[in-house]
C-alpha cells in the first residue's frame, strides 16, 4: 500500500468554509464530496478514475484520492487540492490493478487535512479495503466511541473512516465482504453513499432512504447480461460516466448493496426497502447540469424551476439575467415563460477557485469582482432581474447587487429558484448553523432590504417539487422546511452542530 508523499505546504491545513471568517465563507450550500469506483481487467483503471474524478470535481475540491487493487494488494494515492493538482501520469502509472476507487472532497465532518482525505484504506484479514464516502452519519460520535472501546486506532476524524472500521472489524469476525458490509451499514444512521474496494471486487451501497446518489454503469455501449463479468462503474452522477464513454445503467437503489466480482454483479438489499429521499439539493444546484436525474438532464428540471418562478412572481423589468453559473438555466427558463430578454450581465472568472492567497486590502474592498465581473454596457439604464439559485447567507448577493448598480443598472430584481433555507443540512451539505441562516431569522422583505433589491421573491416549495414531475414525497427537502427524514440525535440539534461534531471528532 502506498501513501502521498509529504503535505503540499499550507493547504492542508485551510478549515472547511464553514470555520472561514464570516467575509470570507461561500454564500452557497457546500457538497461534501464525490465518489468513483470502477471494475475493470484489461482496463487503465487508475486512469479511468482520473477522469471520473475530474468530471466531479465540483462536488469537492478541497482533496482527491484513488486507491486500485491488483494480485500484490492495494495501492492509494491521496492529497490536498484538485485532481489536476493531485495527480500527474507518473502517479497513475505506480496505481495498477482491475478495481479502483476514487475520492474528491469537500469537509463536513472533519477538518481539512490530508489525513482526512479518502478513499480510506483499512486492513482486514481479507487484504485491504478502500471506502469512498458521500454524506454524513448523524450517529458518527455515538460510532466513534463503540470504535475507540474496542481498540480500534483511528487516525482521521471523519465518519467515513468510523464506516470503515466498522466493515472492517465485521470482516476480522469471520464474516464475507457482503454479509460484514451489511453488519457495518446497519451501524450507521444518516446519509451515505458508498464505493468500497477490496481484493475480490467492488462493492457499492447507499442509505436506506437514498439520500445521497449513486448510479451505475458499464464501459462502452455492451449491454452486460445478468450474472456476466462486465466492466462495471460506481460514480456520484451520470457526467463521471459520460466522460469515461461508459453507459447509464441504473440508480444504485436506496438500501440496496451490489457486489461486483469477475462473476458479475450481485444485487442485495441490505436494508428494508424504503421510499426514496433524494437531497432535492442535488436537483436544484449540486449536481452538474449535464447529470441524468428521472431520465432528463437537470438542466431541464432547473429550466422548468424558471419557468414556474415567473408564473408565481413576474417582474416588469427590461432584462433577465443569472448569476452564472448555477443560475444560467432557471434565467433562461424565466425568460422564456416571460418574453423577457435574457442576457448575460456577469463574467465569471472559471479559473478562480479556493485560494490560500489572500488578496490585498484594496482588492477585498472590490469584493465580488474577483469571480464575478459586471457588463457595463449590458446593465446601463436598465430594469434588471437577476435569479439565482438560492440565499444562505446574503453576503454574496449583496455584493452582487451593488456590483450591478455600480454599472449603471436603474433597478435590480433577484428571483430564486428555490425557497428559503431555513434548517441547517446534517446529511453531507455544508450549511451554516441556523442562526447564520438568513431566512432562518428574517422575513422576505427584510431579506430584500438587506441586499438592497427593488424586489425579492422565492420559488415556492410547492413549485419547486412539482417541476419534478417525480412524487413529491421522493426528495428530502429538510433544509427548506425542518422535515428531516432520518432522525437527528436531540444533541445535533443545536445551533452549532456543525462545530461541536467536529470539536468531539478531534478529541
Amino acid at each position: 500500500m502506498t501513501f502521498p508523499s509529504e503535505a503540499l505546504g499550507s493547504a492542508e491545513d485551510a478549515p472547511p468554509a464553514s470555520a472561514l471568517p464570516e467575509a470570507e465563507r461561500p454564500d452557497k450550500p457546500e457538497e461534501a464530496c464525490g465518489i468513483f469506483g470502477l471494475y475493470a481487467p484489461d482496463e487503465d483503471v487508475a486512469r479511468l478514475a482520473y477522469f471520473g474524478l475530474f468530471a466531479l470535481q465540483h462536488r469537492g475540491q478541497e482533496s482527491a484520492g484513488i486507491a486500485t487493487f491488483d494480485a500484490s494488494g492495494s495501492h492509494c494515492y491521496k492529497h490536498m487540492g484538485l485532481v489536476s493538482q493531485v495527480f500527474d501520469d507518473h502517479i497513475l502509472k505506480d496505481l495498477t490493478g482491475h478495481i479502483a476507487v476514487g475520492h474528491t472532497r469537500y469537509s463536513t465532518t472533519g477538518s481539512s487535512h490530508v489525513c482526512n482525505a479518502q478513499p480510506a484504506v483499512i486492513p482486514t484479514r481479507l487484504g485491504d479495503l478502500a471506502l469512498a464516502h458521500n454524506g454524513n452519519l448523524v450517529n458518527a460520535a455515538e460510532l466513534r466511541d463503540q470504535l475507540l472501546q474496542r481498540n480500534h486506532d483511528l487516525v482521521t476524524t471523519t465518519d467515513s473512516e468510523m464506516i470503515a472500521f466498522a466493515l472492517a472489524e465485521a470482516v476480522n469476525e469471520g464474516y464475507s465482504w457482503v454479509v460484514a458490509a451489511e453488519k457495518a451499514f446497519n451501524r450507521c444512521q444518516g446519509a451515505f453513499s458508498l464505493v468500497i474496494g477490496t481484493p475480490n471486487g467492488l462493492i457499492g451501497a447507499r442509505d436506506h432512504q437514498g439520500i445521497r446518489p449513486l448510479v451505475l454503469g458499464v464501459l462502452g455501449h455492451e449491454i452486460p447480461q445478468v450474472g456476466a463479468p462486465a466492466p462495471y462503474v460506481l460514480a456520484s452522477e451520470t457526467c463521471a460516466l459520460d466522460i469515461i464513454g461508459a453507459t447509464y445503467l441504473r440508480d444504485i437503489q436506496p438500501g440496496e448493496l451490489v457486489w461486483i466480482t469477475d462473476r458479475g454483479l450481485s444485487a442485495y438489499q441490505w436494508a428494508e426497502a424504503t421510499q426514496r429521499k433524494l437531497c432535492v439539493f442535488e436537483m436544484i444546484y449540486f449536481s452538474r447540469p449535464d447529470s441524468i436525474v428521472n431520465d432528463e438532464s437537470l438542466y431541464s428540471y432547473r429550466r422548468r424551476l424558471g419557468h414556474q418562478l415567473a408564473k408565481e412572481s413576474p417582474a416588469e423589468v427590461d432584462l433577465i439575467m443569472a448569476v452564472p453559473d448555477s443560475g444560467v438555466p432557471a434565467a433562461i427558463g424565466f425568460s422564456q415563460q416571460s418574453g423577457i430578454p435574457y442576457a448575460e450581465g456577469l463574467i465569471k472568472n472559471r479559473y478562480v477557485g479556493r485560494t490560500f492567497i489572500q488578496p490585498t486590502q484594496s482588492m477585498r474592498e472590490v469584493g465580488i469582482r474577483m469571480k464575478l465581473n459586471p457588463l457595463r454596457d449590458v446593465l446601463e439604464g436598465k430594469r434588471v432581474l437577476i435569479v439565482d439559485d438560492s440565499i444562505v447567507r446574503g453576503t454574496t448577493s449583496r455584493k452582487i447587487v451593488q456590483a450591478l448598480r455600480d454599472a449603471g443598472a436603474l433597478e435590480v430584481h433577484m428571483r430564486i429558484s428555490s425557497p428559503p433555507v431555513t434548517h441547517p443540512c446534517f446529511y453531507g451539505i455544508d450549511t451554516d448553523s441556523q442562526d447564520q441562516l438568513i431566512a432562518a431569522t428574517k422575513s422576505t422583505a427584510e431579506i430584500a432590504q438587506q441586499i438592497n433589491v427593488d424586489s425579492l421573491a422565492y420559488l415556492s416549495w410547492e413549485g419547486m417539487l412539482e417541476a419534478t414531475g417525480q412524487d413529491p414525497t421522493s426528495f428530502c427537502s429538510a433544509c427548506f422546511t425542518g422535515n428531516y427524514p432520518v432522525d437527528i440525535p436531540e444533541p445535533f440539534k443545536r445551533s452549532k452542530l456543525k462545530f461541536e461534531i467536529q470539536e468531539a471528532l478531534a478529541t
